[in-house]
């Protein structure tokens, strides 16, 4: 039975295959076997979805192409991996102490998205400020160039006559 990719969280199969590939040198083929095999069957990835994300990793320069269509992790590729293991090392601390704390998995689950949610409304708030902030200063630059050419257009017509 194979799961459906609606299952497999966002950015998991990014990080999958860096994880693989830093393991071992793997073909697009064999990264797909691997992880119908390390699922025992419940997730197999589609070559539409392991051979684009191949080419975006080599362009981004977090894997390189070897001979033979294999594919291994660049150090650009393995320091990627490595903040995506800080993340996960937050997020097993947070749960590890809630789960000591006596709350459940679904109140874990919920109290860590809405932290995400507030982190994100506080960065697009952020960042909505900023757009604000240079619109007022492109506006008033535009004002005071729109009087600097009205002033040049008027000494031009004052020397003309």
């Amino acid at each position: 039975m194979s799961l459906p990719q609606g299952k497999v969280p966002r950015g998991f199969t990014r990080y999958y295959v860096l994880y693989l590939l830093s393991e071992n040198e793997l073909t697009g083929k064999a990264i797909i076997n691997e992880s119908v095999e390390r699922s025992e069957g419940d997730w197999s990835p589609s070559p539409g979805l392991i051979y684009p994300l191949l080419g975006r990793l080599v362009r981004d320069g977090l894997i390189a192409e070897l001979d033979g269509g294999k594919f291994t992790t660049t150090e650009k590729g393995k320091k990627e991996l490595s903040k995506q293991g800080s993340f996960q090392d937050q997020l097993e601390t947070q749960f590890s102490l809630m789960e000591k704390l006596g709350l459940s998995m679904y109140t874990k689950g919920k109290l860590l998205s809405d932290e995400a949610i507030e982190r994100i409304i506080n960065a697009t708030s952020s960042a909505w400020d900023k757009v604000i902030k240079t619109r007022s200063v492109q506006h008033k630059f535009e004002e005071k160039y729109e009087a600097f050419l009205l002033s040049e257009l008027e000494r031009l017509k004052q020397k003309k006559l």
